[in-house]
């Protein structure tokens, strides 16, 4: 906090002044007390204490019959920490912590008369004689920012998601349909009558849950939500990671929130940020005037893309820290996963880095081998002790085993983030319709490590920023053609093998790249072109959750079965997806060109009539309504290694999915 606010820090008034005044001749000295035991210290100091957020922090208490905050930092290597806020006019002198008798680096103590919603610090002083003031690590909520400090606060909610937890086991496993909504709080709707006016969890939610819940969606993925300083950070640059975003309101906003998205059978994933830190002098860096939570040979803890600091996964203590945060976020908002960014970043010491300047694990090799053993720690943790809980990597290496088990060598992750998919697809789609012949595999190859790991198919926010491009705008061709390339690409993307994670604006096509500083461009589903494309994205979510060849094998080969991988010629591709049940396989034919394709050709497995469910060229998705109507007979004529065929017409620029009745 500044130096001039030290003394006078929401003074508005003379009263207020004296009040302020009045309360600082009152305070009292710290009293002893401690929330730790014996075994939490030893728990701690190993780095298997995953609910630190009970002990750390700022709790209220009352101890004598006297109400107040019990505080508990860790700073092993400061000589003197104390807690300075507006309750004591920013005095250093005046509540000085307790240093405990063991070997812990805990400092704690209860100090009286401080309330809930009173503003602190921690005064630390280094063992160099160097002070800081730092937000406390564990503080469950924030000041607005560019305000730093840290506010006692609690996180009591009378919570109304019970019948939700009790199926959540059943709704979220790996054999279901998930799809998933990526939204950033800030700029998905802004205030109508004033849109620089960020809205509360409250308020978002009156629209948000009612609209995920019409389009289809199974989840929602909130980009961060931890506080952090800078806006346009996004959120990934976090220095209060216990406490929620004061930009989008109190911690209950956000429980709220997600509690009415439970409530609609949505669940809801959190984007969490384990991977590093920004130096914010207010933060975790050089927390104790010593490299503390970051890393201190610089090699191995200083992220040269981003400038922030990168966690030292080896030290025990960081572990519990990083570990009872994620146990936090799912034990006290009822997250119902977390997807972990930047884990690529986490594995390897040369990430970003020349070999001769990167260090290396005992062994010589790059990867960071306390990453990886936090990792499989966390993994171990959230699954064995929430039911129905997915955690998802954002990795973008070849790491073996990211979603293989622990007990099996992996990191033990649900899912992770298809990143090779994507560029492909991408790739491919920008290519004009006519040379697509010549990139054919750019689609095809991606089945050939499809089921290495779980895979989850990802366009997200980093695929329409810094001049990427809108994904309307990466398509070639006229107007209609982009629209219909686009349906296309989700048509393929819905119905690969996978799950499926879509950012917010991509329904609708938006023209804009994402801007966090302005709320999305709503206004386009005026336009039939991109009201069709929000109808589109609407079918396929519920064509995905309503059909079980979709979904019940979404990462193994059982579930898929090329029928044509090799049409370069035509840039056509079909294949089928399989269920549990014969009677629910689907034949799915793409065309990638804009040309009609009559009397087509396709392989069946079943002697039945064939109906076509999907058309991404249907006149209600703003497409030419080229589609197959009534049934289609099946002949005794084997084509693409199957006993029978069906002649269908392909879409110009479309995807068409088949049936048998």
């Amino acid at each position: 906090m500044p130096e001039t606010k030290k003394v006078s820090v929401k003074a508005t008034s003379k009263s207020k002044k004296n009040e302020i005044s009045t309360k600082i001749d009152q305070s009292q000295p710290v009293w002893p007390h401690s929330l730790f035991t014996d075994y939490d210290v030893d728990l701690f100091l190993v780095g298997k204490h995953f609910r630190l957020y009970d002990k750390f922090g700022s709790h209220l208490t009352v101890l004598e019959k006297v109400n107040g905050v019990y505080f508990a930092v860790w700073a092993p290597n400061a000589i003197n920490v104390g807690v300075v806020g507006d309750f004591n006019g920013w005095n250093r002198e005046a509540h000085a912590l307790n240093k405990r008798w063991d070997k812990s680096g805990i400092w704690e103590g209860f100090i009286p008369n401080v309330a809930k919603g009173d503003v602190y610090k921690y005064f630390v002083k280094g063992f160099d004689e160097s002070e800081h003031e730092k937000g406390d690590p564990y503080a469950r909520r924030w000041e607005h920012p560019p305000q730093t400090a840290s506010i006692v606060w609690d996180t009591d909610y009378t919570w109304k998601d019970k019948s939700w937890l009790a199926k959540r086991a059943k709704l979220n496993p790996l054999n279901q349909a998930i799809s998933v909504y990526e939204i950033h709080l800030g700029s998905w709707q802004r205030d109508p009558e004033n849109p620089k006016r960020v809205l509360n969890c409250r308020e978002i939610a009156k629209t948000l849950v009612p609209y995920v819940v019409e389009m289809g969606f199974t989840h929602v993925e909130l980009m961060p939500v931890m506080e952090y300083p800078y806006f346009p950070s996004w959120g990934y640059q976090i220095t209060g990671y216990f406490g929620a975003s004061s930009r989008y309101g109190s911690p209950q906003d956000l429980m709220y929130l997600i509690e009415e998205l439970h409530n609609a059978n949505i669940a809801v994933i959190l984007d969490w940020v384990p991977s590093h830190f920004p130096g914010d002098r207010h933060g975790l860096y050089e927390f104790d005037g010593t490299h503390l939570y970051e890393h201190a040979d610089m090699r191995k803890g200083f992220h040269p893309d981003w400038k922030s600091y990168i966690f030292n996964y080896d030290r025990p203590e960081v572990r519990s820290f990083l570990i009872s945060n994620a146990t936090f976020w799912i034990d006290q908002y009822h997250a119902d996963g977390l997807r972990v960014d930047a884990v690529a970043s986490m594995l390897y010491f040369n990430f970003s880095r020349e070999d001769a300047d990167a260090a290396t694990n005992e062994y010589g090799g790059s990867e960071n081998l306390g990453a990886i053993k936090f990792l499989q720690d966390l993994n171990e943790t959230l699954y064995g002790n929430f039911k129905g809980v997915q955690t998802i990597a954002e990795e973008s290496s070849t790491f073996d085993g990211v979603t293989r088990p622990v007990y099996d060598g992996g990191l033990g992750f649900g899912m992770k983030w298809m990143m090779g998919w994507m560029n492909d697809t991408l790739k491919y789609f920008k290519v004009d319709p006519l040379g697509r012949k010549h990139h054919h595999n750019s689609l095809s190859f991606s089945m050939s490590y499809a089921f290495s790991e779980n895979f989850m198919l990802p366009f997200s926010h980093d695929e329409v920023v810094h001049g990427k491009s809108p994904m309307l705008y990466k398509m070639p061709g006229d107007d209609w053609q982009k629209f219909a390339n686009l349906r296309a690409l989700y048509g393929y993307m819905f119905t690969h093998p996978g799950t499926k994670l879509l950012f917010m604006g991509n329904e609708f096509a938006d023209t804009n790249e994402w801007n966090f500083k302005q709320s999305l461009d709503w206004h386009l589903l005026q336009y039939a072109p991109h009201k069709g494309m929000q109808e589109t994205v609407k079918a396929l979510n519920f064509l995905y959750r309503n059909e079980p060849a979709l979904h019940d094998f979404n990462f193994s080969y059982e579930g898929f079965e090329w029928l044509d991988a090799d049409n370069a010629n035509e840039s056509v591709f079909v294949y089928m997806r399989k269920g549990t049940k014969a009677k629910d396989t689907l034949v799915i034919a793409l065309n990638f060109t804009p040309v009609v394709r009559e009397n087509y050709k396709i392989g069946v497995p079943f002697d039945k009539k064939w109906v076509e469910i999907f058309n991404s060229d249907d006149i209600v998705y703003y497409g030419s309504g080229i589609n197959n109507k009534g049934n289609l007979d099946t002949y005794h004529e084997g084509f693409n290694n199957q006993k029978f065929s069906i002649n269908v017409t392909l879409p110009p620029l479309g995807m068409s999915v088949f049936k048998s009745k």
